[in-house]
């Protein structure tokens, strides 16, 4: 009995000897597979590249790190790209608002040169325009026909005899102070002005209507060959020069520049009584 219980002792103890031998070797073989299989794996790894472990971690490092630079690398060629694009787009724009600057700059020029070359134009066709008024003033003003002289008395009349002639009178004499101006009775041209014996100094002047007056015996001459002058226009002074016993004008009238005629209906013809 006692043997049999011994031999039920010593059966348990196998078993359960049994069940720890085989627990310990399944933990044995468990960490013996995960060390074999990194073992394995590392092996491999260094098989394949022929480098050690240490060697393979770093060149594993340096493929990271190599990775990690591209990376970056191409983030900062993308940041260049829209930085260049953005400077491009700036400059574009200053470019483009500089040329409407010039633009806008050269209208306002151009526009300030059209005005002042108007005001010019202006001014002048305004000058002008008053030139003429004054002009058509003056003319309205001066006076159509004069009387060749002021402060006189007639001392003589046509053809009245006498023996200061050698046949009778041809005109009027205006008898006035020495020095007296001598006005043209109508607006014409000089024709003489020169030494006439007898008549002295003498002008002519020839009117539009193809009329001469004539003046002599004067001081001085005012005028030349070729002037053009006005009604009331001075040609000379009253003088004494030829054939006179006194100063004044001898006045004369040739329709035709030849033939004189009475000076005195001519005048009141054009409205003025000597």
């Amino acid at each position: 009995m006692a043997r049999h219980r011994s031999k039920a002792r010593n059966k348990q103890r196998s078993s359960s000897r049994r069940t720890q031998l085989v627990g310990l070797t399944a933990a044995l073989a468990a960490t013996a597979g995960t060390i074999g299989l990194t073992a394995s794996v590392g092996e491999a790894s260094t098989a394949s590249t022929g480098l050690s472990p240490s060697q393979a971690d770093a060149l594993t490092a340096a493929r990271v790190e190599r990775r990690d630079l591209g990376s970056r690398d191409t983030s900062r060629i993308s940041l260049s790209l829209a930085e260049a694009k953005a400077y491009q787009d700036r400059a574009a724009r200053g470019a483009m608002t500089t040329r409407r600057a010039l633009a806008l700059s050269a209208a306002k020029a151009q526009a300030v040169k059209l005005a002042a070359a108007k005001a010019k134009a202006d001014a002048k066709a305004k000058a002008v325009a008053l030139a003429k008024a004054a002009a058509i003033a003056k003319a309205n003003a001066a006076p159509k026909i004069v009387l060749p002289t002021t402060g006189y008395h007639l001392t003589a009349r046509f053809n009245q005899a006498g023996g200061r002639w050698a046949h009778n009178h041809t005109g009027l004499d205006f008898a006035t102070a020495y020095g007296t101006p001598v006005r043209s009775v109508l607006a014409g041209e000089v024709i003489q002005a020169d030494f006439e014996g007898a008549y002295g100094r003498q002008v002519k002047v020839r009117h539009a209507d193809g009329t001469v007056t004539s003046y002599s015996h004067m001081a001085e001459f005012d005028v030349s060959v070729g002037d053009s002058v006005s009604a009331g226009s001075q040609v000379g002074a009253v003088g004494m020069t030829g054939n006179t016993t006194g100063p004044h004008v001898h006045f004369e009238v040739l329709p035709d520049g030849e033939n004189p005629i009475n000076p005195e209906p001519w005048l009141r013809a054009h409205g003025l009584t000597p």
